[in-house]
């Protein structure tokens, strides 16, 4: 039976992310090119910002291919690591794409101005809201559907595209309306700048975060705890420690016993224990459970 590749998650991701590509493409394509006949330096930085979106697109469907492989003996939990790096890698091309653009808009404001920016650089400006909030919704929607992260990341992207579109086009069309009023053109464009890279530092210290093994927030490991529990022959739960590969989380804890219980018993118990994370449990890539008899997990009395 061939599998639908429909049905496979990161042959979702590459299909949503290959969209985004070739519609960033002709967007950064259209906006740098309306701006730059319209005049408008904040339309032109925004297409060159539409520009960085291609390479993090890039990043996400080469990255999949990678990401997905099975365990191996040199990665025995897999590779989802790779996509919590490429998550940092769009944060940082964010970052960058954020920065360049605020210092054009700084150095540029006493370079003089022969014409005010046309109607096409609004048109761009609004062409490029509604398409950008377009692509976030669908990216989102699938991403936090198959639970990707690269993938939600990257739809911030598409987003903060969105986001940062707005005040170019408010911009812009004071400064047609308006031409004495061409400054609001750099005013929008570092704006833009600052948003762009306020961002980025959140799409890169969340994967910073990941990558230092940070665990699971209280509520999961509660919700970790109900489920261990949930087990009849399971009297107590303890030690849980958690940690993330990509959007899969790796547990390990103990389970206190009853005392009577063979070796084969006990490790039955630990099978069935890991097998509920695996199919109850939040997101669960791994499981790992110690098994102890009740007395032995009773404090000392010294």
């Amino acid at each position: 039976m061939v599998k639908n590749p429909s049905n496979n998650p990161e042959a979702r991701v590459r299909r949503v992310t290959w969209w985004g590509f070739f519609i960033n493409i002709v967007l950064a394509a259209f906006k740098v090119t309306a701006g730059w006949l319209g005049h408008s330096q904040a339309v032109v930085a925004d297409g060159i910002h539409s520009i960085t979106d291609t390479a993090t697109d890039v990043a996400v469907i080469l990255g999949s291919y990678y990401w997905s492989r099975p365990a191996d003996d040199t990665h025995p939990y897999g590779h989802k690591r790779l996509e919590t790096t490429v998550s940092i890698f769009i944060g940082g091309m964010l970052f960058m794409a954020g920065a360049g653009i605020g210092w054009d808009a700084v150095t540029s404001v006493y370079k003089p101005h022969a014409r005010h920016p046309g109607i096409i650089a609004f048109a761009a400006a609004a062409a490029s809201i509604v398409i950008k909030e377009f692509l976030y919704q669908w990216n989102i929607r699938v991403g936090r559907r198959i639970n990707s992260v690269s993938l939600s990341a990257n739809a911030w992207h598409h987003r903060l595209d969105a986001f940062s579109s707005m005040p170019v086009l408010v911009a812009v069309g004071v400064a047609f309306f308006y031409p004495q009023l061409h400054l609001l053109d750099h005013v929008a464009a570092f704006f833009v700048a600052i948003l762009i890279c306020y961002a980025a530092i959140g799409i890169i210290l969340s994967g910073f975060r990941e990558l230092v093994d940070q665990g699971a927030p209280p509520e999961v490991c509660e919700q970790i705890k109900r489920i261990v529990e949930s087990h009849d022959a399971v009297r107590q739960v303890h030690n849980i420690r958690t940690r993330y590969a990509g959007n899969l989380l790796c547990i390990d804890l103990h389970v206190v016993v009853d005392s009577q219980m063979t070796v084969y018993q006990g490790h039955r118990v630990a099978e069935e224990v890991k097998n509920l994370l695996l199919h109850e449990g939040p997101d669960v890539l791994d499981t790992e459970v110690h098994i102890e008899p009740e007395e032995a997990a009773l404090p000392d009395n010294e």
